[in-house]
C-alpha cells in the first residue's frame, strides 16, 4: 500500500473519532454541570483544563461559560481540535482516497460535515445542545460501521483501525481527567451522592453505564478507574484500546518486529506492560491525573513512531 494511501486513512479515522469524541466531552459536562452545586464558578473550565488547550482557549473567550466552550468545542475554526475542524480534515483525507473507501462511506462524511457546518451558522444548535452532541455521536456511529461494513479488512482498514483505537484511548482517558479537574475545587464531595451522580455521567458518556452495571452493583472509584483504563473487553476502555491496536499493528507489520516496525511495537507493548503492571488502587495511590497524563504521552509517542515508521510526512507531535 502507498505510504500516502495509508497515512489518509489513519487520519481519516482518527479525525472521525476525535469529532465523535469531541462531541462526549462537551455531553459529559453538560451532565456533570447539572450535577454540581449552586455558586461553582466557571462550572465548565474543568473541559478546558481536560483538553489542555487553556491558553488557545483564553486568547479568543474572555470566560468559560457554556455558550463559549461549547463554542470553542464544536465550531471554532482556529482551533486544530474543534469538531468542525476535525469533520473538515476527514473529508479532505477521504476525498484524497476515494478509490479505498466505498461511496457510501465518503457520502456519510460528507453529510456528517454540512450537519456540523450548518449548525455552526444557526443557533439552534446550541438551544438544544444535548440533542445536537447526540446527533453527532449517532453520525460517526453510523459512518464507523459503514466502513467497518464496507471496507476490506486488510491492510488499509488496520490503519484505520490504529487510528480510531489510538485516538480513542486518548479520549477515554481525558474523559476520565474531566472528573479530576472537576474535583479540584470540591474535594469534600468525594464519597456523597453527588460523587456518585459525577461518576455515573462518565460512564454514560463512554456508552458505559449498563457494561459497568452488569459487572459491579455499587459505583466505586477504583472499580469505575479500572473500567475506564484496565477493563480487557469493553471497547472504549483504554486497555481493550491498546490491546485492539497493537494486533492491528502485527497485520501491518507482518508480524516482522525489526528495523521500522520496531520503534512503534516497542512503544505500543511498554504502554501494554505500564497497563498490565498497574490495579486501579496503584493508579489512584500513584494519582489519577498523573498516571493519565502518562499514558496520553506514551500514546502521543506510538504515534509518532508510526508516523516515521510508515508515513512521508515529518513526525509531529499528535494534535490532543
Amino acid at each position: 500500500m502507498l505510504s500516502r494511501v495509508a497515512e489518509s486513512i489513519y487520519w481519516m479515522a482518527r479525525y472521525i473519532e476525535r469529532a465523535e469524541n469531541t462531541a462526549r466531552f462537551v455531553e459529559v459536562t453538560l451532565n456533570l454541570v447539572l450535577d454540581q452545586p449552586m455558586g461553582v464558578d466557571e462550572p465548565w473550565r474543568p473541559l478546558i483544563n481536560a483538553t489542555g488547550d487553556d491558553e488557545i482557549f483564553n486568547k479568543s473567550y474572555k470566560v468559560a461559560d457554556a455558550e463559549s466552550v461549547m463554542r470553542f468545542m464544536a465550531f471554532d475554526r482556529e482551533y486544530a481540535n474543534s469538531i468542525i475542524r476535525a469533520l473538515r480534515s476527514a473529508r479532505e483525507n477521504a476525498r484524497s482516497i476515494r478509490e479505498s473507501i466505498s461511496s457510501e462511506a465518503f457520502e456519510q462524511i460528507n453529510t456528517l460535515y454540512h450537519f456540523v457546518n450548518t449548525a455552526a451558522y444557526s443557533e439552534q444548535a446550541l438551544d438544544s445542545p444535548t440533542d445536537f452532541f447526540d446527533s453527532i455521536r449517532r453520525h460517526c456511529h453510523l459512518l464507523t460501521g459503514i466502513l467497518d461494513a464496507t471496507m476490506s479488512h486488510d491492510i488499509g482498514w488496520h490503519f484505520a483501525n490504529m487510528g480510531r483505537l489510538l485516538e480513542r484511548a486518548d479520549k477515554t482517558s481525558r474523559i476520565l481527567d474531566v472528573k479530576y479537574f472537576t474535583l479540584l475545587p470540591t474535594v469534600d464531595s468525594v464519597g456523597t451522592a453527588m460523587d456518585d451522580l459525577q461518576w455515573s455521567s462518565l460512564l454514560f458518556s463512554i456508552s458505559g453505564f449498563e457494561a459497568y452495571r452488569r459487572q459491579h452493583h455499587m459505583i466505586l472509584t477504583d472499580k469505575v478507574v479500572d473500567f475506564f483504563l484496565l477493563h480487557k473487553e469493553f471497547p472504549r476502555s483504554v486497555r481493550f484500546c491498546v490491546d485492539n491496536a497493537a494486533t492491528s499493528l502485527v497485520a501491518i507489520s507482518g508480524g516482522a518486529t525489526e528495523g521500522r516496525h520496531a520503534a512503534a511495537a516497542q512503544q505500543l507493548e511498554s504502554l501494554r506492560q505500564r497497563l498490565d503492571s498497574n490495579s486501579a488502587t496503584t493508579i489512584l495511590g500513584y494519582g489519577l491525573h498523573q498516571f493519565v497524563d502518562t499514558v496520553q504521552g506514551e500514546l502521543n509517542v506510538v504515534g509518532n513512531a508510526l508516523t516515521e515508521a510508515y508515513f512521508l510526512s515529518e513526525v509531529v507531535p499528535a494534535v490532543s
